[in-house]
């Protein structure tokens, strides 16, 4: 489960990131109640998430050219010293009394620059520290550590800011970019499986939008992770609905509900891990059952089931990105990996706020219930449809028969079922 932290390369970089992730997760509950602080809008506070995702929206592929011509360490060192002076600015600015909302907007679109190219460089430099042997698990543990940060960063800043104020998590966020930079400079160079950089030129953009247009195992993990991206995974519109209007539970249902999804998210991480490879009938089956799931979970009548569900409605979510990154990376060749992996994490993390505005509204007019059972339809559907796109691509058909007095239902080899005839 843990076999890649034994590169020593991999296992500084896990390290500062979980120091760093903790600081991520302080300052988005910080910064989103500094805003709510100053401005009493909630309309304030979707504004500064916009503005976060915003550059990758518009710049994200070109995000990608740059880190498939620049050399992923350096490149890193940039980002992760701009995220951290921004940090360090905000609680500058807030602990000396002087923090005006549009400097949160500036910090919060500053911070979503730096991500277009970090995001993508992030991504491809785990292949460089691992290899393509350790991979799928390196990547696993990514989310892992990602989600324990979920779990604390959240508590210890609310703590933070009852205690103290949001100055401080700031600058907690601030310094924590030290952790991540530290493990950069502490790596050894010559253990590193160094890619090749692409030279710069014209059309380089273009030329990675065809790369990945004319490879079934690109375009299509691609494709279902934009529809569950955009459609299935707007909880904090459903989750607060649910907690509000459906169960009347307040806050303490919704943090509930919350904390059960991370979990359900770490341990989808580590089972992940376990894994050697990332298949694409693992991704069809986990983005299939989790639709599922959300659409069962949307007819729930008891707060407890429905708090129930959302373990496993994490644990299939987290596999799906989890397996969905490994597969497009492995696929993919080292020269064209950052522009691959900008394209989907535009995709994947662009669609969210797309799909939200939608998925809301329908949520306001029919109620939460045909909201999260719409979000969890869509996710199905775009699952059994890749799946089966893929399975023709791939030369295989759908077989259903009986094994051992039960009933079966697999794809098999075109020639199989031909003979079997």
């Amino acid at each position: 489960m843990f076999s890649s932290l034994r590169i020593r390369n991999y296992r500084l970089f896990f390290t500062g990131q979980v120091v760093s992730n903790t600081g991520t997760w302080m300052q988005r509950i910080a910064q989103d109640w500094l805003v709510l602080s100053l401005t009493g809008s909630s309309a304030a506070v979707g504004i500064t998430t916009a503005l976060q995702f915003l550059p990758m929206l518009l710049f994200g592929l070109y995000g990608g050219v740059l880190v498939d011509r620049l050399p992923k360490r350096p490149t890193l060192l940039a980002t992760q010293t701009a995220m951290g002076l921004t940090g360090l600015a905000l609680a500058f600015l807030t602990l000396s009394g002087h923090v005006q909302v549009w400097h949160v907007y500036v910090a919060a679109f500053a911070v979503g620059l730096a991500t277009v190219v970090d995001n993508p460089a992030r991504q491809s430099f785990v292949a460089e520290m691992v290899g393509p042997g350790q991979l799928q698990n390196a990547v696993s543990l990514n989310s892992a550590n990602f989600q324990s940060a979920r779990l604390v960063g959240p508590a210890v800043a609310g703590l933070m800011i009852t205690g103290v104020g949001t100055g401080w998590a700031f600058l907690c966020n601030g310094l924590s970019f030290v952790a991540p930079i530290a493990s950069l400079l502490l790596m050894r160079g010559r253990d590193l499986h160094q890619a090749r950089r692409t030279p710069r030129g014209k059309g380089q953009l273009r030329e990675g939008l065809h790369y990945v247009a004319s490879r079934p195992e690109l375009i299509w993990p691609i494709v279902l992770v934009g529809f569950i991206g955009t459609f299935g995974f707007n909880f904090p519109v459903w989750l607060s609905a649910y907690a509000d209007d459906v169960f009347h539970a307040g806050a303490g249902a919704y943090s509930l509900f919350n904390t059960l999804m991370a979990l359900g998210s770490l341990a989808g991480a580590l089972l992940a891990a376990r894994r050697g490879t990332a298949r694409l009938r693992v991704l069809i089956g986990a983005a299939l059952a989790f639709g599922l799931l959300e659409t069962v979970a949307a007819l729930a009548p008891s707060l407890w089931l429905f708090s129930l569900l959302m373990v496993p409605i994490g644990i299939f979510g987290l596999t799906v990105n989890v397996t969905a990154n490994t597969s497009v990376q492995m696929a993919t060749d080292p020269a064209m990996r950052g522009r691959v992996m900008a394209l989907f994490m535009m995709v994947f993390m662009g669609g969210t706020p797309l799909g939200a505005p939608l998925v809301g509204w329908v949520t306001d007019a029919y109620g939460p219930r045909i909201g999260f059972a719409l979000g969890g339809l869509v996710s199905a559907l775009a699952a059994a449809t890749v799946g089966l796109v893929l399975a023709r691509v791939g030369g295989l058909r759908l077989s259903v028969g009986w094994h051992r007095g039960h009933p079966q239902v697999r794809f098999v080899p075109r020639e199989r079922l031909t003979a079997a005839a």
